[in-house]
């Protein structure tokens, strides 16, 4: 990529007047009639529409610059990379995986000097420019006297780590987790760089270290591979689990192992236990009563499941069914809750005089089913206020017909 061109008035305004247009029209539409690469115009464009979500405060920076799709996919959401950066607080940080650079924006708020490094030279050249340019001390031009808060180094984050004197009071990395082929990484040692391996290094190097790893990973095998960890946060977006953070701090080794699972984006409250606190609960199981909760999905990630019933006072439908059922709520629950209308066979002619709009939300947990055959066999569609809910309890595979109170 030409950052020159990329960076040109011409360029960037073409890009701002095409912001809502469809990519492959304007590659046919404008061929040969621009001074620009046209391909690498509409690639920033598409971009944008990619990331007008997830990251909505740079694509309001016409001055932005947007990698390949690949580095925009695994780059942290702006909310995400946001709750990494609460309660962090030093004088110099380390990003070690640089990346597209969102967390590394983020994290730096919180430091006076931050150290960017990243190996893929385009990637590096991007980053460096936006990160120039978000700082809150520079405009179009930097401000004269005026120090950047960022270092930048090109080429691998372990080996500046390895060779430096400084100290840092965080290292951050999100190790790469695709291999040969693209195939998904979830061992923490096959991802690159490998943190495993050079954890010795890192702890001498820093006060406090902070990953991002997989969503995917199994927090029993990072407590495994990295025994040192004393806090795995496990960070969900509208309960969609999408980062699982591993955390470590000097002068707290021996320290009781702690879970939390936070809902970004929702009113859920925070939950956090021990390890211990859900080996030592006990479920207590019972038929549907008046209610059924479904603990947000972090909640089940970080396998709380004997645990979520003993703290709200909860019987669980069955062993595998990690729904929960009572009379009363309490107000403040991490999970969805449904008050049962009634239990209901599912069979189609009677969905057609239940739900006559043939609309209705369907969830399936344990079920003999999935949700999208059930739906299939019943001739129903998702929509409406109504939900059907199919599990199985202690007496056999049921369905419940539900409303959301929550």
């Amino acid at each position: 990529m030409n950052l020159s061109e990329v960076n040109s008035a011409e360029f960037r305004q073409f890009v701002q007047d095409h912001l809502s247009g469809d990519p492959a029209l304007l590659l046919f539409k404008y061929q040969g009639k621009v001074n620009f690469e046209l391909k690498a115009a509409v690639q920033q464009i598409s971009a944008r529409q990619k990331a007008a979500k997830k990251l909505p405060e740079w694509i309001s920076n016409p001055a932005i610059i947007f990698p390949a799709s690949i580095s925009l996919e695994q780059s942290s959401s702006e909310i995400t990379a946001k709750h990494k950066a609460k309660n962090r607080s030093g004088s110099l940080m380390i990003d070690l995986t640089g990346g597209f650079g969102v967390d590394s924006h983020y994290l730096s708020h919180c430091f006076e000097k931050a150290i960017y490094c990243e190996r893929q030279p385009e990637l590096f050249q991007i980053s460096k420019h936006n990160l120039e340019q978000l700082e809150p001390s520079k405009g179009s031009k930097p401000l004269e006297g005026v120090i950047s808060k960022f270092e930048f180094y090109e080429g691998d984050g372990l080996e500046f780590l390895k060779n430096t004197k400084l100290h840092f009071d965080l290292i951050y990395a999100d190790p790469a987790r695709r291999g040969t082929g693209n195939q998904k990484l979830y061992r923490l040692q096959d991802c690159e760089p490998d943190v495993v391996s050079v954890w010795s290094v890192l702890k001498q190097k820093a006060h406090q270290i902070l990953l991002k790893v997989s969503p995917m990973l199994d927090l029993t095998q990072a407590w495994s591979e990295l025994p040192d960890i004393q806090k795995i946060t496990v960070v969900s977006v509208k309960n969609e689990v999408k980062e699982i953070l591993l955390f470590w701090e000097k002068g707290k080794d021996g320290a009781e192992r702690k879970i939390e699972v936070v809902d970004l984006e929702s009113n859920f409250p925070a939950f956090e236990f021990v390890p211990k606190a859900e080996e030592n609960a006990i479920s207590k199981f019972g038929e549907a009563e008046k209610y059924l909760v479904e603990p947000l999905t972090g909640i089940l990630k970080a396998g709380a499941f004997s645990l979520f019933g003993e703290r709200f006072g909860l019987r669980k439908l069955e062993k595998n069914s990690h729904l929960y059922t009572g009379d009363s709520i309490p107000d403040e629950i991490p999970g969805r809750v449904f008050q049962i209308i009634q239990e209901i066979s599912p069979k189609k002619q009677e969905m057609k005089s239940l739900f006559p709009s043939g609309k209705v939300n369907i969830i399936c947990r344990n079920y003999v089913t999935g949700a999208e055959d059930l739906k299939k066999k019943l001739g129903l569609k998702d929509g409406g206020e109504d939900f059907l809910i199919g599990t199985k309890t202690g007496s056999g595979y049921k369905v419940f017909w539900c409303r959301r109170v929550n």
